[in-house]
């Protein structure tokens, strides 16, 4: 596996896919293994992971919606992801 940097583009793997729960109100990520209840947080960048856009860019749009942003958060989330096989990046 590479080493997850901020021009690393990640995407969610083959087979994973997030979506919009509308009994528990809340983002779910599906994937052959299971079901992962994301927290808001991690909903917000894995919506944002789609194989185009870079771990930048991403920063930059979540900025847009809220305050706070730093992208050694953002590398975290995608690396604790990446260690459970949901999302993978070049």
């Amino acid at each position: 596996m590479t080493t997850l940097e901020m021009d690393s583009v990640p995407r969610l793997r083959r087979g994973v896919r997030l979506s919009y729960d509308q009994t528990r109100e809340t983002h779910v990520l599906l994937f052959p293994e299971g079901v992962l209840v994301p927290n808001p947080t991690a909903a917000a960048v894995l919506g944002l992971c789609d194989g185009a856009a870079d771990v930048t860019t991403i920063a930059a749009a979540l900025r847009e919606r809220y305050a706070g942003v730093r992208e050694q958060d953002i590398l975290d989330v995608l690396s604790r992801l990446g260690d459970r096989r949901i999302v993978e990046w070049t």
